[in-house]
This record gives C-alpha cells, sequence and structure tokens, in this order.
C-alpha cells in the first residue's frame, strides 16, 4: 500500500499542475476575449472614419469650388460606400483568418435532408 505521506505529496502536486493548467487557460481566455475587442474598437473606427473623412473632403470641396451642397453630400455618399466595403473586406478577412486557425469544420445536415 502507499503510505498516507506519499499520497498527500501526489495529491498536492496534482493540485498545483491543475492550478497552473487553469491559470494559463484564464490567461488565453482574457487575451483572445481583449483581442476581440481590440477588432470590435478597429472595426468601428475604420466606419466612422470614412465616414467623417468623406464629409470632410466632400466640405473641403464645397469650400474651395463653391458647390455649397453637392460636394458635401457626394462625399458623405462615397465616405459611407467605401466604408462599407472596407468593413466587409476586414470582415471577411477576419472570417478567413479564424476559419484558417479552426480548419475544416464537418457539415451538417439541413432538417429537410433528415426525411
Amino acid at each position: 500500500m502507499l503510505d498516507p505521506e506519499e499520497t498527500n505529496a501526489k495529491a498536492n502536486s496534482l493540485e498545483q499542475r491543475l492550478g497552473a493548467v487553469e491559470t494559463a487557460q484564464a490567461r488565453r481566455a482574457s487575451g483572445e476575449s481583449h483581442q476581440a475587442m481590440a477588432q470590435g474598437y478597429r472595426f468601428v473606427g475604420e466606419v466612422v472614419g470614412g465616414v467623417l473623412m468623406g464629409t470632410g473632403l466632400g466640405w473641403l470641396l464645397d469650400r474651395v469650388a463653391g458647390t455649397s451642397p453637392l460636394g458635401l453630400v457626394g462625399g458623405l455618399l462615397i465616405g459611407t460606400g467605401l466604408s462599407i466595403f472596407v468593413a466587409v473586406r476586414t470582415a471577411s478577412r477576419m472570417t478567413r483568418n479564424e476559419l484558417a486557425k479552426v480548419g475544416a469544420q464537418p457539415a451538417v445536415a439541413d432538417a429537410e435532408d433528415e426525411d
């Protein structure tokens, strides 16, 4: 039979290793959430920045060329369109990167296919 002291030492060692693994998993999960939050802020920044930049350039065109509402409206529309384009491109790139990390997933049958 095992000695009680040896059993306690093994149990303590196991608890220490389990604690280390749990701490590492908590750190990894925290890093992933921070990374996701940073990507979200970047996404919002690109969208808002594109709209504001287009509006600003349209306003500047109005001031220089004297085409009062046309430059502002055109800049707003162009900035919004470019922001949407950049947002979709960024989202698709993020999706591709995440799918590459995870790998191929098994296909799930639709409810119609089960009949």
